[in-house]
This record gives structure tokens, C-alpha cells and sequence, in this order.
């Protein structure tokens, strides 16, 4: 346990900062989530527009932390690659 008020307030902070890294972590895997039923469906235009939607996200994840940047990279890349390769 936390003996001093610096060490108290701390552990107050990094509790409510973990909910929103969680938080915002559950939303940029929804996004993704969204984007690989859409390739999985086949519908092209319904995946671009969801890949449209979750690169944004996927970035401002990187920026707020709660990703690696070349790892949002990445995905991005991936994805965008897997949309491009579909038919139709």
C-alpha cells in the first residue's frame, strides 16, 4: 500500500488512466474487427469504407499510447492490402 499522498495520488491516476487506455483499446480492435468481417463477407465496397474508418482510429491509438506506432502501422498496411486484393 502506498504510504505518502504522492504515492496515493498515483495509483488514483494510473487506475483511471487504465480505463481509458482500456477503453480506447476495445474500441481501435472493434474498428479492425469490423474491417476483417467485411473482407470475410466479400463485400469490397463495405471493407474499404470500414478500412476508411478504422486507419484514423488505429493512428490516434499510436498517438495516445495505447499501441506501438509501427505496430498501428502495420495493421493498417496489412489490412489495407488484404482490401485491395479482393475482387470485385
Amino acid at each position: 500500500m502506498a504510504n505518502t499522498s504522492s504515492a496515493k495520488k498515483a495509483t488514483r491516476v494510473a487506475s483511471r488512466r487504465a480505463t481509458v487506455n482500456k477503453n480506447r483499446t476495445t474500441m481501435v480492435r472493434g474498428y479492425v474487427r469490423k474491417v476483417e468481417e467485411a473482407i470475410s463477407s466479400g463485400k469490397k465496397a463495405d471493407a474499404e469504407a470500414a478500412l476508411k474508418a478504422a486507419a484514423p482510429q488505429l493512428a490516434r491509438g499510436a498517438q495516445k499510447g495505447v499501441m506501438h506506432k509501427n505496430a498501428a502501422s502495420r495493421k493498417v498496411s496489412r489490412l489495407t492490402a488484404r482490401v485491395r486484393a479482393m475482387k470485385g
